[in-house]
């Protein structure tokens, strides 16, 4: 008597045997995509056997080695499934493409004319037109934009000077602290300005082409070592000796700083604190005080003028580089020895 032996074919797709794997680990395809880094979609697409909303199947073999990683599973046998099932799909599309042909082409009627060819050309003038007029209305109507983006309000600064950062409208003039710096033809700007010990407020205004203005103020803390303030303990000096030390050294220079003709990187330095960091523009006068020194680099010291206490003192230097730490007291300018 032959006996016959029965042997169980495994019918399952490949997307079934996934969502079967899957569902007795107790796993979800979120669980999945975030280990494998598969988007969720792919994976539900090929346990639904939508091939053709897969991309291309290199991409589709690297989520099934990456699947097969993380299920521990056999890559050759899933890239292998995947390639025979989809080449099926193929073959059946084929079949039903061929027995379904495509519904014939419908020619409109519409002829494009000389006349229509000047209408539309006339319509799309118009309506530009109209476009470019509420643009400059809104414009002009509208306050420009602007943003702070660094220091942060209530931020506090380790040092004596904070670089700030911001966004304004395009073509349109930046102020900060009432002095014009420099802005790119994208509205984005950055200047160094100068901090005293404690509370400092920093403004910010934004004038457009129509004059119309917007202005924002933050306020920042800083936070260093001023060498200039000294107490009569530190000295070892009587309290009435301090006072009267500081009743005689109030602002003993005062200086007036500009530039000529053309925009000129300053750093300011007064009794070496730093004060002013940045690009003075011709149309603009920087005014510092100082008890005994004050201290200028410039980078165009040919282009940079000085007066100390009303006294015009002319160029900083013959120099058409940049020049260093050149120093004035009430006196005129320090010469080295």
């Amino acid at each position: 008597m032959v006996r016959f032996t029965t042997k169980k074919i495994d019918s399952l797709t490949l997307g079934e045997r996934m969502k079967k794997i899957r569902d007795e680990r107790r796993l979800s395809l979120a669980e999945i995509s975030k280990s494998t880094k598969i988007q969720a979609k792919y994976l539900e697409y090929i346990e639904q056997g939508e091939y053709m909303k897969l991309p291309a199947d290199v991409y589709v073999r690297g989520f099934l080695r990456s699947y097969a990683v993380f299920m521990g599973l056999n890559e050759k046998m899933l890239i292998k499934q995947y390639e025979r099932e989809k080449g099926i799909q193929k073959n059946i599309k084929k079949i039903v493409d061929t027995d379904n042909p495509g519904t014939p082409i419908k020619f409109s009627s519409f002829v494009v004319t000389p006349k229509v060819i000047i209408a539309s050309g006339l319509a799309i003038l118009i309506l530009g037109s109209f476009l470019y007029l509420y643009i400059e209305v809104n414009n002009f109507i509208s306050k420009p934009r602007l943003s702070i983006m660094k220091p942060m309000a209530g931020e506090t600064i380790e040092g004596n000077s904070s670089h700030v950062v911001g966004i304004a409208e395009k073509d349109a003039l930046v102020f900060i602290n009432d002095q014009p710096v420099m802005v790119s033809e994208n509205g984005e700007f950055g200047e160094d300005v100068g901090l005293k010990q404690g509370s400092n407020t920093i403004t910010v205004r934004v004038k457009s082409k129509f004059d119309k203005e917007t202005t924002q103020s933050i306020t920042v803390n800083a936070n260093f070592q001023d060498a200039s303030e000294q107490t009569g303990s530190d000295m070892n000096i009587p309290d009435q000796a301090v006072v009267a030390d500081k009743t005689e050294n109030v602002t003993a220079i005062s200086a007036q700083v500009y530039v000529n003709p053309n925009p000129t990187w300053l750093s300011v330095k007064a009794d070496d604190n730093l004060v002013y960091s940045g690009v003075l523009l011709p149309q603009s006068v920087q005014n510092f005080e100082a008890k005994d020194v004050i201290s200028i680099t410039s980078g165009k010291g040919n282009e940079t003028f000085v007066k100390i206490n009303g006294k015009d003192l002319g160029l900083v230097s013959s120099d058409p580089g940049v020049v260093r730490d050149v120093q004035y007291n009430s006196n005129g300018k320090v010469t080295s020895n």
